[in-house]
């Protein structure tokens, strides 16, 4: 099938570059594939939502019914000191990056929902249920557009009964919006080289569950955010948020840099203690959770930032790392970067151009209000590396606040979170309390709450290059991260019958988090998209 442009992903980039282009000119054929089982089943996210792009793209959307139904009414920061101590910060000494007026508290799937209505409407085809498994290119190495896996294919690599073929949507140009830690995005980096010069992306976890909570206890519009306890226990960083939404809904969770040095920390288990600190349990106690999801994010800012462009597409959003780990938000920073692509892209139609290296968007991305306030950020992120949560965020509110983020200098951070894990005969070991099942809760039961399913007779989507290091390196000098740094128990060392241990992938419990291809510390696993519509199914996450 071909097009103008064809999207991959049908996430906040995605869906703002197919409008745009639409906008520009209505004669472009666009098209959209997204590997969920519909718009919005993969998407996670906070989410305080900053509504700037989409006055832009929409400017009537109150009026067009935008799920945009909570602003923001009060933010209160604290630094969690102990288990149940707490110090808040005074507004005025937060960066002003974390001040959040004129912000909502929404659905992140919500709003990609009604953006995929919009494209629809604007006569952007919107392919759910097909993932993006290949690149398509020409002889002279540039992208003609991609194909989608092939379906009913068994886990010894023979065609089934339901077997249907992938099918190739080429398209003059390619947009890839996969998100963190996409696939594809993965691979065109490595074969472009565009990360060269550039510092090794930084990741962080974040692990969310929504609740209904008593109306008693409900405030919406309240913004909480965290640092300090339980994270600065093990010596790592990240930070906890708490989100009051509509209809007594609450969004809870826990991001953890991934750059942590101890493999005995459970992301997952570090998220389940933070429910029992009384700032966050006082909501949540008597409520009754909904759903959880996992999944990476890109940290690094503009030193890890890869060239955008490459012959035949354009890397948009968290596939290029434009998320703004200052403000902890990302989502008006894909949608511009989104929306300045689709307009270098059809401003290359219009001179009839195709497949080529459409090295303006650097330009035009440039001069974009989302890089200018990447570039105010930049040093938050590797001073928080440096000098850890309290003093990094006093450097951001010397560099942000006083000077506006034009400090002569910009701070890098050149080992990369794969490289951190010290052997674990090093760390003190963590002794995590048990879950009460009113506040903390097992993997087991969460991701059944996710809606996780994959068809299970398919090949394993997370590959080994080799099968045997988990248990012949892994194991011996980190007891295996992978038992713990994945949120959702896909990993597993078991005993066999001989007393001997191996190395067990239960791929049907993958929330698609990518956290495993950004920590293991070999790179051994290699994410590859699943049969389509195979993952999570999010219903407002």
């Amino acid at each position: 099938m071909d097009y103008d442009v064809v999207i991959v992903g049908a996430g906040p980039s995605g869906l703002a570059a197919a409008c745009r282009l639409k906008q520009v000119n209505a004669d472009i054929s666009v098209c959209v594939v997204e590997k969920g089982s519909e718009v919005g089943a993969h998407i996670l996210s906070g989410a305080v939502f900053e509504p700037t792009p989409l006055n832009e793209l929409f400017p009537e959307w109150k009026e067009m019914g935008a799920p945009l139904l909570t602003p923001v009414t009060e933010d209160d920061i604290f630094v969690f000191t102990g288990a149940t101590k707490r110090i808040k910060v005074p507004g005025l000494f937060a960066p002003k990056t974390m001040h959040n007026d004129g912000n909502y508290v929404i659905s992140l799937g919500k709003l990609c929902r009604w953006l995929a209505e919009q494209a629809e409407n604007l006569g952007v085809e919107v392919f759910p249920g097909f993932a993006a498994a290949e690149i398509l290119y020409g002889d002279n190495n540039e992208v003609l557009g991609i194909a989608t896996g092939d379906m009913g294919i068994g886990h010894n690599g023979e065609q089934k009964g339901s077997y249907m073929q992938g099918m190739e949507l080429r398209g003059k140009y390619t947009l890839f919006s996969e998100g963190c830690r996409g696939s594809l995005g993965k691979q065109l980096i490595a074969k472009y080289q565009l990360d060269a010069g550039k510092d090794p992306q930084h990741y962080g976890l974040g692990i969310k569950e929504l609740w209904t909570i008593p109306a008693d206890q409900h405030k919406p519009g309240l913004v909480v955010h965290s640092a300090g306890w339980p994270l600065d226990e093990s010596k790592s960083l990240g930070g906890g948020f708490l989100y009051h939404l509509e209809d007594n809904q609450v969004a809870v969770g826990l991001i953890t840099n991934l750059s942590y040095t101890n493999p005995h920390v459970s992301p997952y288990d570090e998220f389940q203690r933070y429910k029992h600190h009384p700032e966050i349990a006082k909501y949540l106690q008597g409520g009754e959770r909904i759903t959880y999801g996992a999944r990476a994010l890109l940290k690094g800012g503009l030193q890890s930032q890869p060239k955008m462009s490459f012959p035949g597409g354009i890397l948009i959003g968290d596939d290029a790392g434009t998320l703004n780990f200052a403000k902890i938000k990302g989502s008006h920073t894909a949608m511009k970067s989104g929306m300045v692509a689709a307009e270098t892209v059809a401003e290359a139609l219009a001179d009839e151009k195709a497949n080529t290296d459409l090295l303006e968007y650097a330009d035009a991305y440039k001069n974009s209000w989302a890089y200018k306030e990447l570039h105010m950020q930049r040093n938050f992120g590797p001073a928080q590396h440096k000098f850890g949560n309290i003093i990094g965020s006093a450097y951001a509110f010397i560099d942000i606040n006083i000077f506006n983020g034009m400090l002569p200098w910009t701070l890098s951070d050149k080992v990369a979170d794969h490289e951190t894990l010290k052997p674990a005969s090093e760390c003190p070991k963590i002794d995590y309390p048990k879950y009460d099942g009113k506040l903390s809760f097992d993997k087991a039961s969460s991701v059944f709450m996710s809606n996780t399913n994959h068809e299970e007779d398919q090949p394993c989507h997370l590959v080994l290059a080799d099968p045997g290091l988990p248990i012949s390196k892994n194991l011996q000098l980190y007891d295996e991260p992978a038992q713990r740094y994945c949120p959702a128990g896909v990993y597993e060392v078991v005993a066999n019958g001989d007393g001997s241990q191996r190395f067990q992938i239960n791929a049907q419990n993958c929330v698609h988090c990518k956290t495993c291809d950004i920590k293991e510390p070999s790179q051994n696993i290699n994410w590859v998209v699943p049969e389509g519509a195979g993952g999570p199914n999010y219903p407002n996450m």
